[in-house]
């Protein structure tokens, strides 16, 4: 069985996210850059269908040359070969033209089965997927707490509100791993030091089969005008020296009035 994962490099979760002064960006300079956490469950997966079933295991990422490294860390805990879609054209593309992207990619890979992240933990916008399914004409499940493969078929347990739902899905589908699918394993020395010969093949965009006005900032439809960062706090309101009975009335009344949280 092939089984493909597509992966995203993102800010480290404690990376301090500073706003470039144009506010078209952020400044990624200092920053810590890991593989979303949420693909780490994509990758540990297609390990362990590998391990139980035989095959092939592929990850794919698009991004900037950094990007590399964390396919080297997949690659380093099991996975067998990355694909590193990486083309001058592809920069500014959005969630769809980015799915248009990986979804051409995969497609020359004809996998067994498709794995992600539920969502990348920088936009948090959990699309990708979505279409990289649609555009590959693949069923797809998302959110996948639980998964065994069986007679062709993906048997999916998701986590609903109040309960849990069992999905069924033919093969090749479009699959995206929640928290708790599995444990993560770390890297072993043994395996970053196999990891360094493995293989990334670059793909470019006279790979994808793609022009230019479908990729890339050109071919966007969302774009983003500006970040801005959070507000900051108002400083706490403090009371002492005064009766506790007072005090308490001018904090229920700042709660009633100002928070309006009663």
């Amino acid at each position: 069985m092939k089984v493909l994962v597509c992966m995203k490099q993102t800010p480290d979760t404690e990376a301090t996210i500073k706003i470039t002064g144009d506010g078209k960006g952020i400044e990624e300079q200092n920053i810590k850059w890991v593989m979303s956490p949420y693909d780490e469950y994509a990758v540990e997966e297609a390990i362990r269908i590998k391990e139980k079933q035989g095959g092939e295991t592929v990850v794919v990422s698009m991004g900037p040359d950094r990007c590399v490294e964390a396919m080297r860390t997949a690659l380093a805990m099991g996975m067998d070969r990355g694909i590193h879609c990486s083309d001058p054209a592809f920069v500014g593309s959005d969630a769809l033209a980015t799915a248009k992207i990986l979804a051409a990619a995969i497609k020359k890979e004809n996998p067994d089965l498709v794995l992600c992240g539920r969502q990348a933990i920088d936009f948090d916008q959990a699309q990708v997927p979505a279409f990289v399914a649609e555009l590959l004409g693949l069923p797809q499940v998302f959110m996948v707490a639980k998964l065994e493969l069986k007679d062709g078929k993906a048997v999916c347990n998701r986590r609903i509100e109040g309960g849990e739902e069992i999905v069924e899905a033919s093969l090749p589908a479009v699959l995206t791993c929640d928290k708790g699918l599995n444990e993560p394993r770390y890297a072993s020395l043994p395996g970053i030091m196999k990891a360094k010969k493995k293989e990334v093949k670059k793909f470019g965009l006279a790979d994808s089969g793609l022009s230019a006005d479908q990729v890339g900032a050109g071919g966007a439809k969302v774009k983003v005008i500006q970040y801005l960062p959070l507000p900051e706090r108002p400083p706490g309101k403090v009371f002492k020296g005064e009766d506790t009975a007072e005090m308490v009335k001018k904090v229920v009344r700042l709660l009633r009035d100002e928070a309006k949280v009663i």
